[in-house]
């Protein structure tokens, strides 16, 4: 009996310490690493749009209108999984994220590690953030730093078990998270390059145009093909080059969507993509080209 009791126990304390060293919080961005990166806030401006930061991170006006710019949050987005709550990311000391340095943010964005060392849930959808450039992260920074401050505690989200567990997200990031380019596409003009970068990075379009597994993470083999809403109410259209999809859009039909949200059939968009279309609207007119591009170029089929 005494022996099987030391096999379990040691069993468990291999299996507890395999769980501990898998699930770590790595934050590997460094100092050294952003040291000669200056932040442009005009770019960072660009970044803030492509991003739709305001989408999900805007608070309601004061009575008096208020600021143009709030980042208070506090946005409820239902899951089966639970309700997330969009976090205060005004330069607020106390409440958002002003006391957070450049490589703490930068740390956030492209592996969801908190500064206190904590997963951040996919939510955030730095599984796409991860792509972006350091030079982008630190002009967004930049620019959010010029942002009225907003002094608002942040709500805290509300999950189910085993979800409520945030050091379980180690699994999930081994699974899901990396900064692999998604599509693979042959003898890619710069334009079309560019929009890759757009929709697969900073846009983070696949966070809501793709299906997710059970476990919350993005199925690449059907990417930007369409996708169940999170709450559960309609689906998310797909937005791929197949018959299914935009095959009858344009390049030029899908630049002015964009610009507009005029579809060619004389509709306009609804729902949560109106939010998506004030941004892109705001975007220099080649970044909308060139995500039209690259919509346009994905494979037949759009296996990555």
């Amino acid at each position: 009996m005494s022996t099987w009791l030391n096999i379990s126990a040691a069993a468990v304390i291999t299996g507890a310490t395999a769980f501990w060293i898998l699930t770590d919080p790595s934050a590997p961005i460094t100092h050294a690493q952003l040291a000669n990166l200056d932040g442009d806030v005009k770019n960072g401006e660009t970044v803030f749009n492509i991003g739709g930061c305001l989408s999900c991170h805007a608070s309601k006006p004061t009575k008096d209108g208020g600021e143009t710019i709030r980042l208070a949050g506090g946005k409820g987005f239902p899951t089966e999984f639970g309700t997330f709550y969009a976090p205060n990311i005004s330069p607020d000391k106390i409440t958002g994220i002003g006391a957070w340095s450049t490589v703490e943010f930068a740390n956030a964005m492209k592996h969801g590690v908190s500064p206190d060392n904590q997963h951040y849930y996919p939510a955030f959808p730095y599984t796409s953030y991860a792509r972006m450039t350091l030079q982008d992260i630190v002009d967004l920074k930049a620019y959010l730093d010029t942002l009225p401050t907003i002094s608002q505690q942040s709500a805290e989200h509300k999950l189910s078990f085993p979800f409520n567990i945030r050091r379980g997200m180690g699994l999930w990031k081994q699974l899901y998270l990396n900064d692999d380019s998604i599509a693979t596409i042959d003898q890619a003009s710069d334009a079309v390059l560019r929009g890759q970068y757009l929709v697969e990075g900073p846009g983070h379009c696949g966070e809501c145009h793709t299906p997710r597994t059970s476990i919350g993470g993005l199925q690449y083999d059907q990417w930007l093909m369409g996708a169940a809403s999170p709450d559960g109410k309609g689906r998310i259209p797909n937005i791929s080059p197949i018959d299914s999809g935009i095959s009858d859009w344009s390049e030029a039909d899908i630049a002015e969507y964009l610009a507009s949200g005029f579809t060619p059939e004389f509709d306009s968009a609804g729902g949560d993509m109106t939010e998506v279309i004030e941004n892109t609207s705001k975007l220099p007119a080649s970044d909308r080209e060139a995500i039209a591009a690259y919509l346009k170029a994905l494979p037949n089929g759009n296996t990555p």
